[in-house]
């Protein structure tokens, strides 16, 4: 296959935002290697404005939309669609079955999902479970099929994100930003995909933050906020943005932020492609480690907990070393 020049190539990855950034850098390399070819991305209606953040990037496909359709409506439109390239990041044995059926000519999956035995003919051979190599680099183990073998480093990945096509941010929400302070982002929960810091030490950091020198934003979704907002500090530099953006808006906010503060979920992800701080927080087990999972970007740091009693307990950092990374941080810029 190293010898075929593909011209219309899909990246299927319809999980989460942190996942599909990850995947991004795919696209970038892809480029550099088949110019000329079309890459479209298939993801999730909710990830949308974040994959359209990406220069390389050529169309994006919506797989609720798709999945709408009949089976034999979903093959027929997929055959018109003229693809002879389908890489399966996110193994999903429907989608495994439908670009089988649509006569795709290279479909390349793991070969440690059985039915890509039956709907892959090129399957890669690595396990992610037990690696050590990060997510976005165990991603483009998928490419060596396409004669795609190098092994990237992190900062070489993030060039290949293309991430250049942030949203406008709009007057209402640019005007909170301040021109003198540092601008600091606060993300509390993850919607249940990491193991969070606690809303309590939230606060805390939100209180520490010296309110002379930044200014701070709470971000989340209507719903998380029920856990959070009776517990936001009363004072004038603390706003309450949760389930108030949209993800566009969102993404142009961060952009235009100095730092964000989050476990490993999808806005510290966004802030490490934004090329702002990224302050990860991170149990140290596999496989949910930083160095499997901290953000893509070049102001990415990562605070790593002390081990806990009970899993089910908040991760252990200390408040002060969060405050620290970020004024460190900061007046190095």
């Amino acid at each position: 296959m190293a010898k075929i020049n593909p011209k219309k190539i899909v990246i299927s990855r319809t999980d989460s935002i942190g996942d599909v950034i990850l995947t991004l850098p795919l696209a970038g390399i892809l480029k550099e290697k088949f110019p000329d070819a079309q890459i479209v991305f298939l993801g999730n209606t909710y990830t949308k404005p974040i994959i359209q953040c990406s220069e390389h990037v050529d169309e994006v496909w919506e797989w609720a939309i798709l999945n709408e359709l009949s089976y034999d409506k979903q093959v027929s439109w997929l055959k018109e669609q003229e693809v002879d390239t389908f890489i399966h990041v996110f193994p999903r044995k429907e989608i495994a079955r439908l670009a089988k059926r649509a006569n795709i000519q290279h479909r390349i999956g793991t070969s440690h999902r059985v039915y890509h035995l039956l709907s892959c003919n090129h399957r890669p051979n690595f396990t992610r479970k037990n690696s050590d190599l990060h997510e976005s680099q165990l991603n483009v183990k998928l490419l060596a099929p396409l004669g795609i073998t190098n092994e990237f480093s992190l900062s070489e990945l993030t060039d290949f994100l293309g991430f250049t096509k942030i949203p406008d941010l709009g007057s209402q929400l640019s005007i909170l930003l301040s021109p003198t302070k540092k601008n600091v982002i606060l993300h509390p929960k993850s919607q249940g995909s990491a193991v969070e810091w606690g809303v309590d030490n939230f606060m805390q950091l939100a209180e520490q933050l010296d309110s002379n020198n930044h200014e701070i934003f709470i971000t989340g979704t209507e719903k998380e906020a029920e856990f959070f907002r009776d517990k936001i500090p009363n004072q004038a530099n603390i706003h309450d943005l949760s389930g108030k953006m949209t993800l566009d808006e969102l993404i142009a906010f961060i952009s235009k932020s100095d730092s964000l503060v989050a476990a490993s979920t999808g806005p510290l992800h966004i802030a490490g492609i934004c090329n702002i701080q990224a302050v990860g927080l991170f149990e140290e087990r596999r496989p949910i480690h930083s160095g499997r999972w901290q953000p893509l970007g070049n102001q990415v740091d990562t605070l790593k907990s002390e081990k806990k009693l009970e899993d089910t307990q908040p991760l252990k950092i200390d408040v002060r070393l969060v405050e620290k990374a970020i004024t460190n941080r900061l007046k190095k810029n």
